[in-house]
């Protein structure tokens, strides 16, 4: 600003001077006074809008100090003095001539800016060095005006005074005072010289898109100084090179993903909105029952082409208190209603509904809620468990922000690396935490089950109604850096009181108990004790999880008696990254039980799985569900690993009789491009033991070969962010013996009967869009 003021008073001068110098030519007398210059110093306007005074200016004093450090490294030209403020000397007098360099000089590299005799860029920089620093930094430069103290840090109101006097003030000649250390003239402030007036100083904008400021700017009471009270709102001045923000940027400054306060300093708030668009095109193994669709068909297996659409659309609102992202913040609430379409079109009845005139396609809607709750930091970790607090804190409080908060609501859980055993967003009550600058993490977490909508999976609308009677509890520690750095352990205890009840999904088919054996209501409870662990170690990336579960089932439906539960799970996945290159080979178990009707259930299964594991989405066997014809149970569910044999994941109960799974998978992903990533996944899985389904089918012998799981894909980011998504793959599972046993018919010679199962296989497209 500085800067600005005294050129632009340069400008003002040189218009002046033309009648300074013709007023001298007329008469002699006035150039003397007292056997020295007579006085030159005019009062010049600095803008048109007066929105500063005028300012006592003396032309060719500031031509003969325009260099007086010799040492000075960059200077005007010799006896071109004027080219120091007016830039050139052609047409001096023209407004356009006093400009900002910026104005012409761009920055660094920019291909507009013109080079000097020696071909040097004359970026913005580098012209104010060498035209504008003569004035404003070199030493040794002290004005005439009294009231003009120092040049080289001067204030605007030291020069532009509304109040003051326009009367030129008489040339005062003071030596100038001797440098000091540094070579630079030691320039002493002088008292009362502060103005006399106010000025009112424009404000700039923010850069972002901030939003009206709600807190109270007061009147500016100091020629000198701004009073900024909202301290996120402090503004820049124009400048090329930035960009403005816009509402619908999330790139930049954004009152509505919490970079501004939405009132006071302390709220904040964050709007988060997502559309998720998914189709599915698949063929799997369906039953033709007496309502088949065909009339003349005697085969026991139907068409099993099928088409999946499903839309989501969610509206995440957040409002906390707290600084942002320079400590943990204070509290929060956030609301995230779910609005789901679904469209299922199959070939045979009885899928979409139990109810075979329901036809065999369905379309659906629901609104649900996946997160509703409310988070306040207790304090430091320190502060509330003391025995944690050891040295480098003051009174127990902790110097690296570890804090501990509490959450109750409706909100998401993950409780292990790759969501193995529950993986959720339910009703519940958390305590989670921080100690040791964020090398320990624990959760302890309570949930009180709603139930699921059977068409979207989203949470059905609270009311007292829609619980499902079951409560999981969920403790866990993680530890960075153990052992290995990069490496992060984990133990974890899961407990699951499923309790007895009746239950009918949407389309009418009992979920609970499961439709097999004796249909008995039971309960089960089952405690999980868990080890995992992620991350890497040297070039090795590591993920492994061990699970042993206990407990017992009141009478499960398959055994038909009280079973005890004792069952295990292991998991590992090892990956060596070539450059642009993830080679990858996992292995999964799942204990399965070999005796069914025995009081022991040796069969692993999950509270609420949904595992990223051995391909996730881009795995036939793990994205599809398989149902068991003409038992109602499934032989697996949608996003699971696990043949558990229960009706439905998010509304049966555990199965701890089930034939358990082993599988091998290999792995190969490429970073294509920045923006492309492909994927190719294969998996060979077969049961652990097959009794149970032999014995639930009536069918012994089945051969332990499920068959060969193989998908590929591609994961394409167009704008190099997370915000917009888009994923495709095929996968297919080649059936081997005994998923070919399980999956065929005899029809004892009946014309056009006996097919053998086909190739299984999904086509999906995914678009994921977040703002």
């Amino acid at each position: 600003m500085t800067l600005k003021l005294i050129i632009a008073a340069l400008y003002a001068t040189a218009l002046l001077s033309p009648l300074v110098l013709g007023s001298r030519a007329g008469d002699s007398s006035e150039f003397l006074q007292a056997g020295r210059p007579a006085q030159t110093a005019r009062p010049v306007m600095f803008d048109a809008q007066g929105r500063r005074g005028p300012v006592l200016f003396d032309h060719k004093k500031h031509e003969a100090a325009l260099n007086p450090d010799p040492a000075a490294p960059h200077k005007a030209p010799a006896n071109l003095a004027c080219v120091g403020c007016h830039h050139t000397v052609k047409a001096v007098t023209e407004a356009r001539q006093f400009q900002k360099c910026s104005s012409c000089h761009g920055a660094e590299g920019d291909s507009r800016n013109p080079d000097d005799r020696e071909g040097f860029d004359l970026n913005s920089r580098e012209a104010f060095h060498r035209l504008c620093i003569g004035c404003h930094k070199a030493s040794g430069v002290r004005a005439s005006n009294e009231r003009l103290t120092n040049v080289s840090f001067t204030r605007c109101s030291e020069c532009h005074d509304r109040a003051a006097s326009v009367t030129p003030i008489a040339e005062v000649e003071e030596p100038l005072p001797a440098p000091d250390e540094s070579g630079m003239a030691a320039l002493e402030p002088e008292a009362g010289t502060e103005a006399a007036g106010t000025i009112t100083t424009p404000r700039d904008a923010p850069r972002g898109y901030a939003g009206p400021s709600r807190i109270p700017a007061p009147e500016q009471e100091s020629s000198d100084a701004v009073t900024v009270t909202d301290r996120w709102r402090i503004g820049f001045p124009p400048d090329p090179r930035f960009e403005e923000g816009r509402w619908y940027n999330p790139y930049r400054q954004n009152v509505l993903k919490g970079d501004y306060p939405l009132f006071g300093q302390h709220n904040f708030l964050v709007v988060t909105a997502e559309s998720d668009t998914f189709f599915n095109a698949r063929r799997v193994p369906v039953p033709s029952d007496i309502s088949s669709q065909r009339p003349d068909s005697s085969e026991f297996f139907g068409r099993g082409g099928q088409t999946f659409f499903r839309q989501n659309f969610l509206l995440s609102v957040e409002l906390f208190h707290g600084d942002a992202a320079f400590k943990p913040v204070d509290y929060r609430f956030r609301f995230t209603p779910s609005f789901n379409i679904n469209v299922l079109n199959t070939q045979e009845n009885g899928i979409v509904n139990i109810d075979p005139r329901k036809g065999a396609n369905r379309t659906d809607g629901y609104v649900g809620f996946q997160e509703a709750f409310g988070e306040a930091r207790l304090g430091d970790t320190t502060r509330l468990l003391p025995f944690l607090s050891g040295r480098g804190g003051t009174d127990g409080s902790s110097p690296f922000f570890d804090s501990t908060f509490i959450r109750a609501g409706i909100q998401p859980l993950v409780s292990d690396f790759r969501g193995f055993i529950f993986n959720d967003f339910n009703l519940g009550v958390r305590l989670f935490g921080q100690h040791a600058n964020n090398r320990y993490n624990f959760n302890a977490a309570y949930f009180y089950m709603l139930e699921k909508d059977t068409n979207s999976e989203l949470n059905t609308r609270l009311n007292l109604g829609e619980f499902r009677d079951q409560s999981v509890f969920i403790a866990n520690l993680y530890r960075q850096d153990t052992k290995w750095k990069g490496y992060t352990a984990q133990l974890s205890f899961h407990y699951n009181n499923d309790r007895p009840g009746l239950h009918f999904d949407e389309n009418d088919f009992l979920v609970r108990p499961a439709p097999v054996g004796d249909v008995a209501p039971h309960s089960v409870k089952s405690s999980y004790f868990g080890w995992a662990g992620d991350g890497h170690i040297g070039r090795l990336n590591i993920t492994h999880a061990l699970y042993q579960v206990i407990g017992r089932d009141t009478r499960n439906p398959i055994a038909g008696r009280r079973t005890d539960i004792n069952a295990q799970m292991a998991a590992l996945e090892l990956s060596v990254d070539r450059d642009w290159l993830r080679f990858k080979g996992s292995f999964f178990f799942a204990s399965g039980d070999k005796d069914p009707f025995d009081d022991k259930a040796r069969g692993f299964d999950t509270i609420f799985d949904l595992p990223e594991f051995a391909g996730g989405r881009f795995s036939f066997w793990n994205s599809q569900g398989i149902r068991l014809t003409q038992t109602g149970v499934g032989l697996v569910q949608p996003e699971s690993l696990i043949p558990s044999l229960r009706s439905s994941k998010a509304e049966g109960q555990s199965n701890f009789v089930n034939p358990g799974l082993l599988l091998y998978n290999v792995a190969l992903d490429a970073e294509l491009t920045p923006k492309l990533k492909g994927i190719f996944n294969a998996n060979y899985l077969h049961f652990h033991h097959p009794e149970p389904v032999e014995e639930l089918l009536f069918q012994p012998g089945i051969n332990r070969s499920i068959g060969l799981d193989y998908g590929l894909g591609f994961i394409y980011r167009p704008f190099l962010s997370e915000n917009t998504i888009l994923s495709a793959g095929f996968s297919s599972l080649i059936p081997g013996p005994g998923f070919k046993e399980i999956y065929s018919s005899s029809c004892l010679g009946a014309a056009g009967c006996g097919a053998k199962p086909r190739s299984l296989y999904s086509a999906f497209v995914r678009l994921k869009f977040t703002y």
